[in-house]
């Protein structure tokens, strides 16, 4: 196992922001994960799991403690029953299943990050969400001290939310496992409007799976969420917020906002989620508060892409990056009444 002292982290995450690791490990293996997180357990030493990188917003003065990144490898598939290392790279795993004619994940090509990260806050985008396909989580339990297999009913799964997002310092994860589809090298039934309408065929429809995939990344590579070393727009953790879900009577106060404020003719975006629950689009509130693509003058802007996204130009710290954060979910409060909640995890920092 790989052991570096004061280590930089920033080239570990999308953002390239971050200070560094008092220790970092590289494990290859599951014993390795395992062994690493008991020995920090054991001394009381605070542990950072690193997989992709892709939801990690780093301090400038970086982690006080040892940064454990899980680079395990692991492919397996064996008919339409999927397992994959914590490790893996997700964009990839996704490309070999499609490759072997399987539907069920293919509309989440694209998606930075390792496997491992997936089930923890229920990794979803252009209809479709891990969650459906899940079977089993392999993790091991640092409060019970051993390897757990946890089936999906067992996994509280929700929008980007789950059992191991919850107790965020309990799990560690090992494997995923997945129970996929075989529909003859046909994709599920598309869910998602854009997809449908970049396909030119009607939502539930089924097309090739490969065709569903390469229309994913395309339209993701639009909006500055497919990794481009060149591109700055994608120097990211891609969506920085969740869609916020509100209750009927917080609904009921945003409409009235938004009428006063963009007009009586103007609708928000409304989608059911679930009982007396209904979910907006946080890419609309940012927008319509005022933040357009490529808002910001300093080296953390808005995505010239999407505004969903927040970037580093090149030159930005952690601190430009959270400044310009908070002064959109200021914004967003003030303008329409809601509360914008960041989707990466924070490290040493608070938004």
């Amino acid at each position: 196992m790989q052991e570096l002292h004061d280590a930089p982290l920033a080239p570990l995450t999308t953002f390239r922001l971050g200070g560094p690791a008092t220790r970092l490990l590289t494990a290859t293996t599951d014993l390795e994960v395992v062994d690493a997180v008991r020995e920090a357990d054991a001394a009381g030493t605070p542990l950072l799991i690193i997989g992709g990188g892709s939801n990690l917003v780093i301090g400038d003065k970086g982690f006080a403690g040892t940064a454990l990144r899980i680079a395990t490898k692991g492919f397996a598939l064996d008919g339409t029953k999927l397992e994959l290392a914590a490790g893996e790279v997700w964009t990839d795993a996704v490309e070999r299943t499609v490759e072997a004619g399987l539907a069920g994940i293919e509309c989440l090509a694209g998606i930075p990050g390792s496997a491992g990260a997936t089930p923890i806050q229920n990794v979803g985008a252009y209809g479709q969400e891990v969650s459906a396909t899940i079977t089993e989580v392999v993790a091991y339990d640092r409060t019970l001290g051993e390897t757990v297999t946890v089936p999906n009913a067992e996994c509280a799964f929700s929008y980007r939310h789950s059992r191991f997002k919850a107790e965020p310092d309990r799990y560690v994860v090992l494997r995923v496992r997945f129970g996929l589809e075989d529909a003859g090298g046909l994709s599920a039934p598309l869910k998602y409007p854009e997809t449908a309408r970049a396909l030119g065929v009607e939502a539930g429809d089924r097309v090739p799976a490969a065709t569903a995939r390469e229309t994913v990344l395309k339209l993701r590579a639009g909006k500055g969420m497919v990794l481009d070393p060149e591109d700055h727009d994608t120097w990211s953790a891609g969506s920085f917020f969740t869609n916020p879900i509100l209750t009927e009577e917080e609904f009921a106060a945003f409409h009235a906002r938004v009428a006063e404020r963009l007009g009586a003719d103007v609708k928000a975006p409304a989608f059911p989620a679930g009982e007396g629950l209904t979910k907006t689009s946080a890419a609309w509130l940012i927008d319509k508060a005022g933040f357009t693509k490529g808002y910001g003058t300093g080296p953390a802007r808005i995505s010239t892409k999407h505004t969903l996204a927040l970037t580093n130009r090149g030159a930005a710290t952690t601190e430009d990056l959270l400044a310009l954060a908070r002064e959109v979910v200021a914004g967003v409060r003030e303008a329409l009444g809601v509360t914008l909640v960041n989707e990466p995890v924070t490290i040493g920092v608070r938004l």
